[in-house]
C-alpha cells in the first residue's frame, strides 16, 4: 500500500533543488502535536505566572491597607467624639473597600487565601466594634438601661459577648457566638418582627434562636448574622458587607450582599443577590434562586450599601466540604423557575 503524504522539494549544497521527498503524514502530524503542546505548556506557564503575580499583589495591597484600618482604630480615642466618630466612619468605609477588594479578586485566589482574608475581615469588624462601644459611651449606656441584668454580667463577658435588642420581649439577648452586634431579634416564636431603614443603615444586625416567625428588615445593615433559626422567613434589604448564616434549618432566607457565608444549614431556600461569591460548609439541602424581593426604596438602599443591583452571582456557589472538580455539589441545588416565589406577603 503506498504511503499518504506530502511533498516537500529538498535544497542540495550548490543551490539546486533535487526532486521531491514525501513526507509521511503521521510524521507532520506528531510533529504538530509537538508544536500545540508546547504552545499549550507555554500558555499555561505564562497563565500561573499572570496569577501568581496577581495573587502577590492582592496580598500586599490587603496587608496594607489591613494595617492602616488597625493603627486608625488603635489611634481613636474618647477624647475628643466629633473626631472619634469621624475616624470609626472612616474605618467603616475602609473595611467596606477591602471586603469589595477582596470581591473583586476572589476569582484568582486559592480557598485557603480567601479564607485568610475573610478571617482579618470579621476580625477588623469585631475590633472596629468593640472601639465603637468604647469610645461613643453613649450608646453603651442605651444598651445598660435597657437591661438593667446586664450590668450582673462579669465585665469579661460584656467586653467579648454580642447583644441584641428583641423588639419582642422588651429583653438584650447574650449570644457569645458573634462579634459585637448593636440590634435585631433574638428568642422568639410565632411572631412578626420588622425594622425600618432608620433602625438598621449601615449597622450590624443580629438575629438569633426565632423559631416560625415572619422577619422583615426594610433597610440597609452593614452585616447580617443569622443563627439559630428554625422554621422562619426572613427578608432583608440590602447587606453592605457580609451575610452569616449560621444552625438555620427550614427557613426561607432572601436579601441582596457582597458575599455570603453559610454553616451547618439544611433544608433552606435562598433567594440571593450576591456580588462576589457564596460560600456553604457542613451544608445539606440548601437550595438557591435570584432575589425577588422588592419595597418602596429599595433601590436608593443598593446605593447606600455600594451594590450593583445588575451584577447577581447567585448561581455561584462555593462549597467547602465538596472539591471534586467538574462534579456538581450534592449539597446544594438551584430552585426550578416553577417552584420560585415572586411575590411576598407584606406584614
Amino acid at each position: 500500500m503506498a504511503a499518504v503524504g506530502v511533498e516537500v522539494n529538498v535544497g542540495c549544497d550548490d543551490g539546486e533543488t533535487n526532486a521531491a521527498v514525501k513526507v509521511p503524514e503521521r510524521v507532520l502530524r506528531r510533529d504538530q502535536a509537538r508544536l500545540e503542546e508546547a504552545e499549550r505548556r507555554r500558555n499555561v506557564k505564562e497563565s500561573q505566572t499572570v496569577t501568581e503575580e496577581k495573587s502577590d499583589f492582592f496580598a500586599s495591597t490587603f496587608n496594607a491597607e489591613k494595617t492602616a484600618v488597625e493603627e486608625m482604630l488603635s489611634g481613636c480615642n474618647d477624647n475628643d467624639r466629633d473626631k472619634a466618630a469621624k475616624t470609626l466612619e472612616e474605618a467603616t468605609l475602609k473595611i467596606q473597600q477591602l471586603q469589595k477588594f477582596l470581591n473583586d479578586s476572589i476569582m484568582f485566589l486559592t480557598q485557603y487565601e480567601i479564607r485568610q482574608a475573610q478571617a482579618s475581615l470579621q476580625k477588623l469588624q469585631t475590633s472596629l466594634a468593640e472601639k465603637r462601644d468604647e469610645v461613643l459611651p453613649k450608646k453603651k449606656f442605651a444598651f445598660r438601661s435597657r437591661n438593667t441584668g446586664a450590668s450582673k454580667q462579669p465585665a469579661s463577658v460584656q467586653q467579648t459577648t454580642d447583644t441584641s435588642a428583641s423588639d419582642a420581649v422588651g429583653t438584650v439577648v447574650v449570644d457569645a457566638a458573634v462579634s459585637v452586634v448593636q440590634c435585631g431579634f433574638s428568642h422568639a416564636d410565632n411572631q412578626v418582627l420588622t425594622k425600618q431603614a432608620e433602625e438598621i443603615r449601615q449597622r450590624d444586625v443580629l438575629l438569633s434562636h426565632l423559631t416560625n416567625c415572619k422577619v422583615r428588615l426594610y433597610g440597609c445593615p452593614s452585616t447580617l448574622h443569622i443563627k439559630n433559626i428554625r422554621g422562619c422567613e426572613i427578608l432583608c434589604g440590602p447587606v453592605s458587607s457580609s451575610v452569616f448564616v449560621d444552625q438555620c434549618t427550614d427557613s426561607t432566607l432572601v436579601f441582596p450582599c457582597q458575599q455570603l457565608r453559610t454553616h451547618n444549614t439544611t433544608a433552606t431556600q435562598i433567594y440571593l443577590h450576591v456580588t462576589s461569591r457564596a460560600i456553604i460548609e457542613d451544608c445539606h439541602g440548601v437550595r438557591f434562586a435570584p432575589f425577588t424581593w422588592t419595597y418602596p426604596g429599595i433601590h436608593d438602599h443598593f446605593k447606600v450599601a455600594g451594590l450593583d443591583p445588575n451584577r447577581n452571582n447567585w448561581t455561584e456557589v462555593d462549597d467547602f466540604n465538596w472539591l471534586a472538580a467538574g462534579v456538581p455539589s450534592p449539597n446544594w441545588t438551584v430552585i426550578p423557575e416553577t417552584e420560585r416565589i415572586s411575590s411576598w406577603d407584606a406584614v
